[in-house]
């Protein structure tokens, strides 16, 4: 089974897959963006896109390694990505779908002012790519509520955002035995591990 966590840049993405995936037994973090970050070291920036998604190879690479994750590993796959083009959700997610793969879709929905505070936190300016791309990614997530499940994250913590995915998708989380300083030093390792100073 799938778990595909979208929603804007900055929207919590990455920290809420990475404890989802400390609290779900046999569980996987695929990240589609490393792809993106092959082309760019391996490609001339001649041939480069701005924006990796607008490589055909991008999705058609993420489809396939997907789907082999999933034919070969018997555990949930949990995968961090934006996605707000209907016709690349589709070109992925709506493709796995019909390989009769299971996928429950979130998208984290996050105010304008809630997105740019947490861009803040990764070093990423106001006017940087990931600010720039807000109204497209609003904009696209309005297509693709129909096939999501929605969750309001602007008020709810990252432990609050995995507890209703959980209930949503039925999973049975470990118990939490971490203290909160704990808690918060591996979510500070994500964010750190996760900082994209070139984009």
């Amino acid at each position: 089974m799938i778990i595909w966590i979208n929603g804007a840049f900055g929207s919590g993405k990455t920290q809420t897959a990475f404890e989802l995936n400390r609290r779900l037994d046999k569980s996987f973090v695929y990240d589609p963006e490393n792809i993106g970050f092959f082309f760019r070291r391996n490609e001339p920036a001649e041939i480069l896109k701005k924006n990796f998604q607008d490589e055909p190879l991008w999705r058609m690479f993420n489809y396939e390694i997907i789907k082999h994750i999933v034919s070969e590993y018997n555990g949930y796959v949990i995968i961090p990505m934006t996605i707000y083009n209907k016709n690349y959700f589709e070109e992925i997610i709506g493709k796995l779908r019909d390989e009769h793969i299971k996928i429950d879709h979130y998208i984290l929905g996050a105010s304008r002012e809630t997105i740019l505070k947490r861009l803040s936190k990764r070093l990423e300016k106001k006017d940087g790519w990931a600010a720039k791309q807000i109204d497209n990614c609003i904009n696209g997530f309005n297509e693709l509520i129909s096939k999501s499940f929605y969750i309001d994250a602007n008020k709810l913590s990252v432990y609050d955002v995995v507890e209703e995915i959980a209930v949503k998708s039925g999973l049975a989380l470990k118990k939490d035995k971490d203290i909160n300083i704990i808690r918060k030093i591996k979510r500070i390792i994500v964010q750190i591990k996760h900082i994209r100073l070139f984009v």
